[in-house]
């Protein structure tokens, strides 16, 4: 292994680093998330205070994400990814010492996760902005499968680990292996050097007052129409799949009898698909197709996966519809991933990438504030046996608790499937690859 790390390139094999330390950290977040969500469904039970977490976890990247993208393309990457790791760290203690003290409340995870997220999408975009810098143009779908090995393997391991410590090491012994995983990847991130990119024609047009960078991301987009559709098509995606997923954990804990083994069985299977859909990225690296049609048919392929998983009532059908379904993301992410990659210039990535994430925060934000009342106020109580929709759909997803969260995410999941053709039917979106050009690789400054 050693000898074969070694014959690859210097930037490969600091990518390989960083992601190695990176993977085992967000084994330890995903740990401490599922013990936090256990708690925070074994406080409240309902749908709304899970969904209100990962609003709160995605509201700040509408304020953060222009600001975010301008600072990746003027700092030191590697400085940015650094810091916002210690902020995880420490918002993981300041949870821990509140606990311990028997002071912890719903309240505070909201502002951890708020705080959270704003240097998480720091962190998010200059590590994506990173891999051109550090990756040959032909492994950006490879590294791109990584990226997502990391994520899903994460998955596998960290809810499986934790819905077996909660019950004996609790909140605080998952915390504290979380901290250990974190010291991991800030010595890997300490030993790397990330370059600075070269700078290019578009970036010093870029370069005028902070207003004019910070929007830039829209601009550039917007005078390229075809990445500017293929932007809408992903951040609709996005929309709909967090509307649904807001409700994902409370729809399982509701249908199993609040069993975390369940929780934490549905997430190993989510582990197993993504993992596997990572690999099968990583090993193909894409071929010599073009990187749009496993973008949309992944886009498809996991909206009919997910309508299987909410029409399931049991682990039966849960285990391999989300296998399936995870299955697609790596496939999707890679494919688009690669296509950012190849036609935006290095140093203006991060304020594109941002413009992304802007867009994407502003509609799951919506998505994910609206599931958890839609579901508590309005479908869970239409669903119960006496109620109006339990007649009509009663046949399909039962009439108990958490019926109505099924019939929320098989719609949700429906619309996954339309986008997808949606993308299909559009000439912008199918042509990106031909119509816009690939910027010309130029030298890299190789300066901290």
């Amino acid at each position: 292994m050693t000898t074969r790390l070694s014959s690859l390139p210097q930037g490969m094999r600091t990518f390989l680093r960083i992601w190695f330390g990176q993977t085992v950290s967000q084994i330890g977040s995903r740990m401490t998330h599922f013990g936090l969500t256990l708690w925070l469904w074994g406080q409240s039970g309902q749908a709304t205070s899970v969904a209100l977490m990962i609003f709160f976890s995605i509201l700040p990247t509408i304020f953060v994400a222009p600001i975010a993208g301008m600072l990746v393309d003027r700092w030191n990457r590697k400085l940015l990814i650094i810091g916002s790791d210690l902020v995880a760290g420490l918002s993981t203690i300041a949870l821990l010492i509140l606990y311990l003290m028997g002071h912890l409340a719903i309240w505070h995870l909201y502002i951890t996760s708020a705080v959270n997220t704003v240097f998480s999408q720091l962190q998010g975009i200059a590590f994506s902005a990173s891999i051109t810098l550090l990756v040959p143009r032909d492994q950006y779908a490879r590294a791109s499968g990584l990226r997502f090995v990391t994520n899903y393997g994460a998955s596998i391991i960290g809810p499986a680990f934790a819905g077996v410590l909660y019950y004996s090491v609790k909140l605080p012994g998952i915390m504290m292996v979380d901290l250990i995983t974190l010291s991991i990847a800030l010595t890997t991130l300490a030993l790397a050097h990330i370059p600075r990119a070269a700078e290019t024609e578009a970036g010093r047009e870029s370069r005028q007052n902070w207003w004019m960078e910070i929007s830039y991301g829209f601009r550039y987009l917007r005078a390229r129409p075809n990445l500017f559709a293929l932007s809408l098509i992903a951040v609709s995606f996005w929309l709909v799949h967090d509307l649904g997923g807001a409700l994902y954990a409370p729809m399982v804990l509701a249908r199993s009898g609040d069993s975390a083994r369940a929780l934490a069985a549905v997430s190993t299977a989510s582990g197993i698909g993504g993992i596997t859909g990572a690999i099968f990225m990583s090993a193909w690296g894409g071929g010599k197709f073009r990187r749009i049609h496993p973008f949309l048919l992944g886009t498809i392929g996991a909206g009919i996966a997910k309508t299987i998983f909410g029409v399931g009532q049991s682990l039966l059908i849960w285990f391999p519809a989300q296998v399936f379904s995870s299955f697609n993301f790596p496939v999707r992410g890679g494919a688009i991933d690669s296509i950012w990659m190849s036609k935006v210039e290095p140093d203006i990535q991060g304020r594109v990438f941002a413009f992304n994430y802007l867009l994407e925060g502003i509609l799951t934000a919506a998505a994910t504030l609206i599931a958890g009342p839609l579901a508590d106020q309005v479908f869970e109580p239409a669903m119960r046996p006496e109620g109006s929709l339990a007649g009509i759909f009663g046949w399909l997803v039962g009439a108990e608790k958490g019926s109505g969260m099924a019939i929320i995410y098989i719609g949700s999941s429906l619309m996954m499937i339309v986008i997808g053709l949606v993308g299909y039917l559009l000439p912008a979106v199918r042509s990106v690859e031909k119509v816009v050009p690939s910027y010309v690789p130029l030298t890299f400054e190789l300066t901290t």
